[in-house]
């Protein structure tokens, strides 16, 4: 899944190219970078502007405030993490759960910065949006949930508390956005299939 040749900057504008004008997905790029570098408390808009290259009254012409900004970007991260597990297809359980963890746990090495502020700006969101939100969170908790149940069911995954696990499963994939940094050791697909190796080790009956 790894984009070659891209920096980060163009990473993120890979994530956010269905966003038009460009505009507006200039501030978004920004906005990801400002708030995964800075916090969203400690970021102001003119940050936000700055690094866009605009004025700062131009963020108002797109979004309606920070905290929508933020919305955006939550809301379209978790969109995506959706799409990706809900494209995963197998023979069997063991691949399917094995090309989840991989997919899963790469998007947040790859696209980092984003998921930085997916993950660990939620709290700031207004109640409406959180609760938009935090639907998405159900839907990608029911989408893994299901390829640990596929295993259960098929007598290859030994998993006597099901919600535990899959929760330990996901926490597992979303805490790489926290540590990972490009040039490190191992590649986001090497991640990947670590951690996809490390799930099924994890969640296989003993032997």
């Amino acid at each position: 899944m790894t984009t070659t040749g891209l920096d980060e900057f163009e990473l993120l504008d890979e994530t956010w190219r269905s966003i038009t004008p460009d505009a507006a997905r200039r501030m978004l790029i920004a906005a990801a970078h400002a708030f995964a570098d800075k916090g969203y408390h400690a970021t102001t808009t003119r940050d936000i502007a700055a690094l866009a290259g605009m004025s700062p009254a131009a963020v108002y012409i797109h979004y309606r405030s920070k905290e929508e900004l933020l919305f955006a970007i939550s809301r379209v991260g978790h969109e995506t993490s959706l799409t990706l597990l809900s494209a995963i297809s197998g023979a069997d359980a063991v691949e399917r759960l094995k090309n989840a963890v991989a997919a899963f746990a790469g998007w947040h090495a790859e696209f980092h910065t984003t998921a930085r502020v997916v993950q660990y700006e939620l709290g700031a969101l207004s109640p409406e949006h959180h609760a938009e939100v935090a639907e998405l969170r159900r839907q990608i908790d029911g989408r893994m949930r299901a390829f640990i149940s596929d295993g259960i069911a098929d007598g290859v995954f030994d998993v006597p508390d099901l919600p535990g696990a899959t929760l330990a499963v996901l926490s597992l994939c979303i805490d790489v956005a926290r540590w990972y940094q490009p040039g490190g050791r191992r590649t986001p697909d090497e991640i990947g299939a670590l951690y996809a190796d490390l799930v099924l080790r994890m969640l296989r009956p003993a032997t």
